[in-house]
């Protein structure tokens, strides 16, 4: 064993020991970091996140195909089913995202509509530290009219304090 040829050498033994216990507090200290976390529910680190959101539209012609926007704000990971900021259209009046499942580092939601007529659709998000990345796919009720909206979204910092 390490510590019985250590025994000649009292200073290393000392050295040994309190080196031991650093690394089991570590370790120990690591482990209750991970598992309040887990427990959180928190996919998403706190934050002001810059958004930027990208609306592909297959049906209309090539020079309004595409709409990109950019915005920021304060996001927790309680908000994440609001991140995609078509979900603000008037079109879209009475539709959230619903129905989560997370596998790992990845959230799913389904687009739910007070009126089914309305709208269609499905989300996907990838949680990472400091970064989302997901896509929105709607299929506009009645109008066979479908579209996408993928957003990128990294934290710049800490939210705001409220006033």
């Amino acid at each position: 064993m390490v510590t019985t040829k250590l025994r000649h050498y009292p200073f290393l033994l000392t050295s040994f020991r309190l080196a031991h216990r650093s690394r089991i507090s570590l370790g120990v200290a690591a482990s209750v970091f991970c598992a309040v976390a887990w427990a959180s529910g928190e996919s998403v680190e706190p934050g002001t996140y810059e958004i930027i959101a990208r609306t592909a539209m297959p049906h209309l012609e090539e020079n309004l195909r595409y709409a990109t926007t950019r915005e920021r704000r304060c996001l927790r990971g309680h908000e994440l089913s609001s991140v995609f900021p078509i979900l603000h259209h008037p079109s879209l009046e009475g539709c959230k995202l619903d129905d989560e499942s997370r596998r790992g580092n990845t959230i799913r939601y389904l687009l739910v509509c007070a009126s089914p007529q309305v709208a269609t659709g499905v989300a996907r998000l990838d949680a990472r530290p400091g970064r989302v990345a997901g896509i929105l796919q709607i299929k506009m009720g009645g109008k066979n009219m479908t579209f996408a909206q993928r957003i990128e979204a990294v934290r710049q910092g800490e939210c705001d304090p409220t006033p």
